[in-house]
């Protein structure tokens, strides 16, 4: 091994022993019924229930303007679920608690693997093409994908990397989606 590689490796190692401290420091605070609980929730929220009342209020809501935003989030959601699930297949990175003993999985995960956290990159992707459409949401849904992010740490479901990186995923999908659909722009 080369002198490069192995300080790279090296470096990829201390990281990797951060990130596992952070995942444990944030997974003990569910040792707490009621912040376990919160996080439980804003979770189950996040697997979709939310983003489909969502769409189901803007269409009742606002009618066809609702209906058009919706579609618009539908798809936008259709395209993160296919990248992310091919995300996990290509990465196969271990889940928080299964690599560590000392994780604990608070919920059971939708599926086997870690990178990239599905709930933080829809939840993001969702959170800025609504936004785009109705900026007065913001004040509920940017504290609510905070708290996604934040729960898939927290859950022992994800590293903070997975959760980054799917932020930065959903957020370029977000903005290729708002750039694909004429008359809808984030910030004017």
């Amino acid at each position: 091994m080369s002198s490069r590689s192995w300080r790279e490796a090296g470096g990829r190692a201390w990281l990797a022993a951060g990130e596992a401290e952070w995942c444990r420091r944030g997974n003990h605070l569910c040792a707490r019924a009621g912040t376990r609980r919160f996080f439980a929730v804003v979770s189950r929220l996040g697997d979709g229930m939310a983003w489909y009342a969502l769409m189901a209020a803007l269409v009742l809501l606002d009618g066809r303007a609702g209906l058009f935003a919706a579609a618009h989030l539908a798809a936008t959601g259709a395209v993160a679920l296919a990248l992310y699930k091919a995300l996990k297949r290509w990465t196969r990175r271990p889940r928080p608690f299964a690599a560590d003993a000392r994780i604990r999985a608070w919920v059971a995960p939708l599926d086997e693997f870690s990178f990239p956290s599905g709930h933080t990159l829809h939840a993001v992707a969702f959170t800025l093409v609504a936004l785009a459409h109705y900026p007065a949401l913001a004040w509920l849904l940017v504290p609510f994908t905070a708290s996604v992010a934040a729960s898939r740490v927290v859950l022992g479901l994800h590293y903070p990397s997975d959760v980054l990186a799917a932020t930065a995923i959903g957020a370029a999908l977000a903005g290729l989606s708002l750039w694909l659909v004429p008359g809808v722009a984030l910030f004017e």
